[in-house]
């Protein structure tokens, strides 16, 4: 008879066997999500039988051939909130959370717009953070805007998802907003293959490719958006490393106003807040 500890055992050899460096807390998550428990749970009923063995063993196959777990789970946690996510979004990651962070003392009881939003993360976390705020979420891709309306009804979010394409200029129905919080594609396109093949081979081109120099996204952004802008209002971005000094050098260009950085766990400068 195997139990839900053997289930889990299987899983960790399988993912330690491949090189994968968080082997033991990714094999709990498959091991339970093929349990229908939670982590806790399943380390709880570890000595219960169950015929769970195979169905773990599989998903753990799927995670030695590269797909990230979030996709094999179907969900993911940000700043502490659950999300639905798939093969259509990007992965919300920690390194995005101080982006959020900066945002939500911001965001007040004004309008907040999310662009390049994908999942929804930040939008959604600015909403239950600052519950006065009215946030709006917009991307490009009609299958992110469907995963970001279910993660504005998982998380019980009343916020706006609409399709906008950040390198055009903003429809003009969208109205102004206090704030615009925006992580956009800002890998090179020349720099794609060379991504870790978890994020290569898995993760939505769209949502990773920058153009030719990695900052096509803060062109457009800067020189289109600002009209979106309410007088005095905000614009934040994410940034990848060594992309700041031009960043800044952009928006100064289209007649922003530097204020701040915020640097991430790796001491990365990774999120840049201006006013216009």
């Amino acid at each position: 008879m195997v139990t839900y500890h053997d289930a889990y055992l299987a899983a960790r050899d399988m993912l330690r066997e491949a090189g994968i460096e968080a082997y033991a807390q990714e094999a709990r998550m498959l091991a339970a999500f093929a349990a229908g428990k939670t982590v806790s749970e399943l380390m709880r009923d570890g000595s219960l039988y169950t015929n769970t063995l195979e169905k773990t063993k599989a998903l753990a196959a799927r995670r030695v051939s590269g797909e990230p777990v979030a996709y094999i789970l179907g969900a993911w946690e940000f700043f502490g909130l659950p999300f639905i996510v798939d093969e259509n979004v990007l992965i919300p990651r920690v390194d995005t959370e101080p982006l959020a962070e900066a945002a939500i003392p911001l965001a007040g009881s004004g309008r907040v717009l999310d662009l390049c939003c994908g999942t929804g993360c930040i939008g959604i976390t600015i909403a239950k953070k600052a519950p006065r705020s009215r946030v709006t979420c917009a991307d490009v891709s009609d299958a992110a805007l469907r995963i970001a309306r279910r993660n504005c009804a998982l998380n019980s979010v009343s916020a706006a998802c609409v399709a906008a394409d950040a390198l055009s200029s903003p429809p003009a129905a969208l109205g102004l907003f206090d704030l615009i919080v925006c992580n956009p594609p800002y890998i090179a396109t020349a720099e794609l293959a060379e991504l870790d093949a978890s994020v290569r081979d898995f993760e939505p081109a769209l949502a990773l490719d920058g153009g030719e120099d990695g900052l096509e996204f803060y062109r457009a952004v800067c020189t289109l958006w600002h009209a979106a802008l309410a007088p005095g209002g905000k614009l934040i971005f994410e940034c990848g490393e060594g992309q700041a000094e031009d960043i800044r050098a952009i928006a100064a260009g289209a007649g922003f106003t530097f204020e701040k950085s915020v640097y991430d766990t790796l001491n990365i400068e990774r999120v840049l807040l201006f006013s216009y």
